[in-house]
């Protein structure tokens, strides 16, 4: 079955980052192959959790195809758990963690091995999934620029325009 897994250190919060992931309906707006996603309502189950119901259409050239999640939004745990319920795949489990690393930044982990129910598009979208979910991970990211602000790791040396000019100069 494939897989595929990356752990990935961003200058955001981890809260920052759970927020992003759980505001399913913009991942039309930035990720890669997300022609449509529908949430068919959060049911609170816990406190800081939440079930939800997705419909998310990709599409790569030719091919559409939409399948539906159950997605857990464990907020208290830094835990997004995806499960399969209708479409394509006979398998689909996937799962996003963050840790928090310092105040402002965060591994973010994230997991998906699937099966498409049809060998034929099992070799035909397969083959590319794998580069796709290396964009993908780099889409949150600077998404979350986009949305937070980049910022620098701590530490890091400032652009020498801000070092000329100093932080505060105008």
């Amino acid at each position: 079955m494939p897989s595929f897994r990356t752990k990935r250190r961003v200058n955001h919060m981890a809260v920052e980052m759970f927020d992003l992931v759980a505001d399913m309906e913009r991942y039309p707006e930035f990720v890669p192959l997300c022609e449509r996603m529908r949430v068919r309502g959060r049911t609170k189950v816990a406190e800081g959790v939440e079930v939800a119901v997705a419909a998310m259409t990709v599409a790569y050239k030719m091919v559409s195809e939409t399948f539906t999640s159950r997605v857990t939004l464990n907020r208290p745990e830094l835990l997004i758990t995806v499960a399969y319920v209708h479409g394509p795949f006979s398998i689909l489990d996937n799962r996003w963690t963050f840790r928090p690393v310092t105040a402002e930044s965060c591994d973010v982990e994230f997991f998906i091995s699937y099966e498409f129910k049809s060998r034929m598009l099992g070799l035909l979208m397969g083959a590319m999934f794998d580069v796709v979910f290396r964009k993908f991970e780099q889409a949150f990211e600077r998404r979350a620029d986009q949305v937070f602000g980049a910022r620098r790791p701590s530490g890091a040396p400032q652009p020498a325009a801000e070092q000329a000019m100093g932080p505060n100069s105008e």
